[in-house]
């Protein structure tokens, strides 16, 4: 485990934390699992995937009735990291206010670190 005890790795804004619970109620998922892939013009791509029971390796964390699970290969990648989810007139998603992060893509959707 990374971080300092007692501190979650990841925090999730009110608007994240509803709109994770929502998609677990709805679906009737365990939670979302986010991680870490290669890929994108950065270097690499966050990933969010429906899961059904954490990973024992998994780092959860629960604010506000929702649950998302860190994938071991990304801890160290995210912690630190706010969680947000924002509606706008063109789109609507998760953004990741990651403090980690050397670069980004001018699309937003890949991301590098030092």
């Amino acid at each position: 485990m990374f971080g300092i005890p007692g501190k979650p790795p990841v925090t999730l804004t009110p608007k994240a934390c509803a709109q994770v619970a929502k998609l677990m109620a709805s679906a009737g998922h365990a939670g979302l699992r986010i991680g870490i892939k290669k890929g994108g013009c950065a270097g690499m791509e966050y990933t969010m995937e429906y899961v059904e029971d954490a990973d024992p390796n998994d780092e959860v964390v629960e604010q506000d009735g929702a649950r998302v699970m860190i994938a071991p290969m990304a801890q160290m990648f995210l912690f630190g990291t706010e969680i947000d989810y924002e509606t706008s007139l063109l789109e609507s998603g998760f953004k990741f206010r990651n403090p980690n992060v050397t670069e980004a893509c001018g699309c937003g959707e890949s991301i590098k670190f030092g």
